[in-house]
């Protein structure tokens, strides 16, 4: 197999990968979008909201603010953030405060609600590891190819991250996450033939 690197940045990465069939490079873009560990908020606790937006709607909103997620994290972890703002003013996602330094959102500027003259939200949130496989606020970027028209067995890849980590990390933690799987079915594939 052949990787040409067209582009590259923290965001997005595009790539050719030669000598590879279909099914590995559907295996890579499957993996990177539903299979990697990132943080989401899994629980919101609204202590006060007087405002004119139902809580369900704020907690789906702030659901789906993507969290940076840095490696050494287990799915044990819990990361709280707290949210206390009054209005009058748009609440934005840097509202959000982290319990960890090293986790927090991955995009500030994402608009949550507007609070009127006289509206007070307070909320704290907890986040945990996921997959995408579960929900969707767990999804690190968009993976997507193109077979080449002229040679089939090459792609042309594009990654696209939401933030929480680079579009090379998600390449990084998708081949390790490929490996991680293979060497499973290797295992049971040996237990398997002793029985």
């Amino acid at each position: 197999m052949d990787i040409d690197v067209d582009s590259a940045s923290e965001k997005e990465i595009r790539f050719t990968l030669g000598g590879a069939t279909v099914a590995f490079a559907n295996a890579i873009r499957r993996t990177g979008m539903s299979r990697l560990q990132i943080f989401g908020v899994e629980k919101i606790t609204v202590y006060e909201n007087n405002s004119s937006i139902f809580d369900e709607y704020i907690a789906n909103r702030v659901g789906l603010v993507p969290i940076e997620t840095p490696e050494g994290y287990t799915d044990k972890d819990v990361v709280l953030f707290t949210l206390d703002k009054d209005g009058p003013g748009t609440v934005y996602s840097k509202s959000l405060k982290s319990s960890d330094a090293k986790v927090k959102v991955a995009n500030g500027d994402i608009p949550i609600m507007k609070l009127g003259e006289g509206q007070h939200l307070r909320l704290e949130a907890s986040a945990k590891l996921g997959t995408a496989a579960a929900h969707a606020r767990h999804q690190a970027g968009l993976l997507a190819y193109e077979i080449d028209k002229k040679d089939r067995g090459t792609f042309n890849f594009v990654v696209e991250s939401f933030g929480q980590i680079s579009a090379k990390e998600i390449l990084v933690r998708s081949a390790e996450a490929l490996e991680e799987r293979l060497d499973e079915i290797k295992k049971q594939l040996k237990a398997a033939s002793k029985g």
